[in-house]
């Protein structure tokens, strides 16, 4: 679909053929998802990074760094250089059993920045309850849908749910049950979500979340994960996105 938009620096419309920026933490899943998608990828120069543009698909793949910071940071740059039609966080995450087992693929309906707020004598209490901004945003839900719908025609059975962005990693079976009572169906825990979100509200594109289970939320057991296996699931699940219709779909709200 080619849509008339305004250029980012010269202010001056004229035609752009949409295109899906997904924002992962680290190379290696920037290479998953490069692997499922069609033809090579052009890499393009960003302040303080690098985008990797695939020649075969409208998607483009930016490898951010850790954290809601680094993701925020680098997808604004992104966002800044180019227009979009949708923007995606991406990558492996820690799933809350038994809603997303290990090896599971979790759609956002809600991107919810877990541990933003403060501790208080009655418990944490998240910045929009404080009054100072806000801890979630909501991915369109016809196009969650339809990402749904087609990882299902490709066997790739995708759990739908809250996905939680945090910068401190569970590592204990209670904090991982206060998550799971705070967020009732929470699916996963990861670190970027919150971050991109953010910087794609404020460029006004919309955002939707896609993670791959690689352990469990709670204990932290390196010999139980199983990166390997996201990874792939990463992969068959870009492999299987109908891209432009998703740019369309998030395009109509």
């Amino acid at each position: 679909m080619t849509a008339h938009v305004v250029d980012a620096h010269s202010g001056q419309p004229g035609p752009e053929r949409a295109r899906l920026l997904v924002v992962v933490a680290v190379p290696a899943e920037a290479e998953a998802v490069l692997r499922g998608l069609p033809g090579g990828a052009e890499a393009v120069p960003l302040p303080g990074g690098v985008l990797h543009r695939c020649a075969g698909a409208p998607v483009d793949v930016l490898a951010a760094g850790v954290g809601p910071a680094a993701a925020s940071a680098a997808a604004s740059a992104a966002l800044a250089a180019r227009p979009y039609g949708l923007v995606a966080s991406a990558g492996i995450a820690g799933g809350f059993a038994p809603h997303a087992p290990v090896g599971a693929t979790v759609l956002a309906d809600a991107i919810v920045a877990a541990d933003l707020g403060a501790e208080t004598p009655e418990g944490f209490a998240d910045v929009t309850e404080l009054g100072f901004g806000t801890v979630r945003h909501t991915p369109p839900p016809a196009a969650v849908a339809l990402a749904a719908k087609a990882l299902g025609t490709r066997d790739v059975d995708a759990v739908t749910g809250p996905v939680l962005t945090v910068s401190t990693v569970t590592g204990s079976a209670g904090r991982a049950a206060a998550l799971a009572a705070r967020h009732p169906g929470a699916a996963a825990e990861a670190m970027e979500g919150f971050g991109v979100a953010e910087a794609a509200a404020r460029y006004g594109v919309p955002v939707i979340e896609l993670r791959t289970v690689s352990n469990p939320v709670g204990p932290r057991d390196r010999a139980a994960w199983r990166i390997g296996e996201a990874l792939a699931a990463l992969e068959r699940a870009f492999a299987a996105l109908p891209v432009r219709e998703l740019i369309e779909e998030a395009g109509r709200g």
